[in-house]
């Protein structure tokens, strides 16, 4: 029999309002240590705005949220969750290597202007490695790809190693190749114990990864449970009533820097 694992993050009754318009409501979301839950939805359902609210870059307008068992109000820990942004670049307009970006994931964890440490430099290679790219870390982040440079992102917020990983469209323009780059990353963070919120509009090599999907739509849940295909979620699956309670097996290490960004991706 599969043990319980505790709750990571646990939302109850959410709603965000955004210029006095409802974009959430009536939002009740539990994720438990190890799970890989995907968010899927329409345009404009309200799933980056989701994981804004989930790790505080957009207030709730009602509901309580709670991370590792903390009441919001009092979460100081910021260093257990980590955010990959959507749409962003990694270069953004400043020159710097791929290592550079990397090592700033490390900021949460060191103090103001201390020099890294061992742990620091030791963190940053193995982010590194983990999205296969090694072998670039000298070289500038603005000759990369817009696949590379993604999977730059996900190494600077695996730097920090937090508990929690939330990715918001993580493959939205990548090819192939880098979404196998991605999701062969996302697949080695599972199995190390891993904890993964994913948005997205494409599942492609990610889904075999997912064992529970989470379907928004006009700003409601809509669906908790199983993993769904892409076309049931789209709005062809019609979920029996009641809510389904789905806790996988564990998995746990990952940081934050969050940087907001477009709302919604169509699909």
């Amino acid at each position: 029999m599969t043990r319980p694992t505790e709750p990571v993050v646990e939302l109850s009754d959410g709603a965000v309002a955004i210029a006095g318009r409802p974009v959430l409501r009536q939002i009740d979301l539990t994720v438990r240590s190890g799970e890989f839950v995907t968010l899927l939805g329409p345009n404009g359902s309200g799933k980056s705005t989701l994981v804004r609210a989930l790790t505080g870059l957009r207030p709730l307008s009602r509901g309580q949220l709670k991370l590792f068992g903390t009441p919001f109000e009092s979460f100081r820990d910021w260093h257990r969750l980590g955010f990959v942004p959507q749409r962003s670049s990694a270069a953004s307009g400043v020159p710097a290597s791929v290592a550079e970006v990397v090592a700033s994931g490390r900021l949460t964890r060191r103090r103001l202007l201390r020099p890294p440490s061992r742990a620091d430099r030791a963190a940053v290679a193995a982010a590194l490695d983990l999205v296969g790219l090694a072998d670039r870390s000298r070289d500038s982040v603005a000759t990369l790809s817009g696949g590379q440079q993604q999977r730059v992102l996900i190494a600077r917020a695996l730097a920090g190693e937090p508990d929690l990983f939330f990715l918001d469209e993580p493959t939205a323009g990548v090819d192939l190749p880098n979404q196998h780059a991605l999701a062969a990353a996302l697949s080695a963070l599972s199995r190390s114990g891993s904890t993964i919120v994913l948005v997205t509009h494409e599942l492609g090599p990610l889904a075999p990864l997912v064992d529970r999907t989470v379907v928004l739509r006009d700003g409601r849940l809509v669906y908790d449970g199983p993993p769904l295909a892409l076309d049931d979620a789209h709005g062809h699956h019609h979920p029996p009533q009641g809510r389904h309670d789905h806790h996988p097996g564990v998995m746990a290490p990952l940081d934050r820097t969050p940087h907001p960004h477009g709302e919604e991706a169509s699909w």
